[in-house]
């Protein structure tokens, strides 16, 4: 899977904005375990950190307590010596097949992250993507946050070392 740019049409939040400029990017990886084991695992967003290179776990809030749609989790990211929170909500959650939660500042846009997983005949293949939708505002101060100026080419850094890590966590079970 590759990066991809195209235009993604939004609702009318008032903002002024009817179309905002969105990137894609997908990671692939072939794991050697059940899918619902490796679905329980990116599902358990207060154990991400385990795997990922910039989140840090965090906790679900607002009286949610696992992975249903409309939970919403605070979760703990760094970067070097940059910290941050962001809230994200999960918009689908289809055990073992895809699991995938918002992150949405408001009319200033955010992005999507989503796991697919399917079956194969030696455990099963996964996909991490993440759906950039924010403003081109959010998108050029994002840096001052989190270092990182290429958010594209940085994430799929990270999601390819996420999977990795993912695996062996996986397969040890």
């Amino acid at each position: 899977m590759g990066q991809h740019l195209h235009m993604v049409a939004e609702e009318d939040t008032g903002s002024g904005r009817e179309e905002v400029p969105s990137c894609e990017v997908s990671v692939v990886r072939d794991v050697a375990a059940d899918p619902d084991v490796v679905w329980d695992l990116v599902s358990d967003l207060v154990g991400m950190g385990r795997w990922s290179p910039e989140n840090r776990g965090g906790r679900w809030i607002d009286g949610a307590t696992g992975p249903t749609v409309g939970a919403v989790f605070r979760g703990r990211n760094g970067i070097r010596w940059r910290r941050w929170q962001t809230n994200v909500t999960v918009i689908e959650s289809d055990p073992p097949r895809r699991f995938a939660f918002r992150l949405k500042i408001g009319s200033l846009g955010g992005c999507d992250w989503s796991y697919d997983i399917v079956p194969t005949s030696n455990g099963c293949r996964v996909t991490e993507s993440w759906v950039d939708d924010r403003s081109p505002f959010l998108a050029g101060i994002g840096w001052l946050f989190t270092g990182v100026g290429d958010r594209a080419a940085h994430n799929r850094d990270t999601m390819e070392r996420t999977l990795e890590n993912l695996a062996a966590a996986a397969e040890a079970i």
